[in-house]
């Protein structure tokens, strides 16, 4: 029961109504910010969260006595705390929570889905650079018809297998700018180890230009500081490709091919 409190002034009589210790404490906005879901998600990481604060983030609001993390709890106490359980759990079943419509029924039990399928899936095979050949086998098709310029990165693990590969940036016929700030970030980020800078000449020459040079040599200068190796700069046309590395351009770090 809400406290009501009524204040007279110059006889009339203003109510104000104050709610109960119980009521507000269901507010994930009286939480501190470090413990609101995503924020802890973002701030801390996904495996600091508990099953009922990851399940509140799919939800994105609770009831109207309850928040998100606290209605998760109770749906997840209903199954014993088993997500196996709870991916059994139909919409019907789902719906019958004070708070849970179609539209939250259906994105859990999405989730669920998902989760499902990934445990089904192997573990995804990074492909190996081993030579300036494979760097032209896997971005070829990315650049190689294209009639504006590109500039991507690769991102390579302590075995020169890819953890990911970014466009950095696009541009016009004859060049691009590249943020080296951003290059390194993402490498930071994604705990990269070496890095192979990619980019086509949409004219068909494989001359590199004193701006490719210098560019190449701009990235290693900054990322020398960081410990991350530029294994090489490859430039891609349509049929062929220029290595810095197998040219001994510039001098590399390392020479992996």
């Amino acid at each position: 029961m809400s406290n009501i409190f009524y204040i007279f002034n110059n006889n009339k009589s203003t109510n104000f109504k104050c709610m109960s210790h119980k009521e507000t404490s269901f507010s994930i906005k009286s939480w501190s910010v470090s413990d609101q879901p995503r924020e802890k998600l973002r701030d801390k990481g996904k495996a600091t969260l508990s099953d009922a604060e990851l399940l509140a983030i799919i939800l994105g609001s609770g009831n109207t006595s309850e928040s998100a993390v606290a209605l998760s709890q109770r749906i997840l106490a209903s199954v014993g705390d088993n997500l196996n359980a709870l991916g059994k759990l139909s919409l019907k079943q789902l719906m019958s929570f004070k708070g849970i419509g179609e539209a939250k029924a259906i994105a859990i039990t999405a989730a669920l889905e998902l989760g499902k399928r990934r445990r089904n899936e192997l573990p995804l095979k990074k492909y190996k650079i081993g030579s300036s050949q494979a760097v032209f086998d896997l971005m070829q098709p990315i650049l190689g018809e294209l009639e504006h310029e590109e500039f991507w990165i690769i991102y390579l693990n302590n075995s020169n297998k890819v953890i990911q590969k970014h466009q950095s940036s696009k541009g016009g016929i004859t060049g691009t700018i590249v943020d080296v700030r951003l290059v390194l970030k993402t490498a930071l980020e994604v705990g990269a180890v070496g890095l192979i800078l990619v980019h086509n000449h949409p004219s068909g020459t494989l001359k590199p230009s004193q701006a490719d040079k210098n560019l190449t040599q701009k990235i290693k200068v900054a990322a020398q500081s960081l410990d991350i190796k530029i294994l090489d700069h490859v430039i891609i046309t349509e049929k062929a490709y220029y290595s810095f590395a197998d040219a001994s351009q510039l001098q590399f770090d390392v020479h992996i091919f």
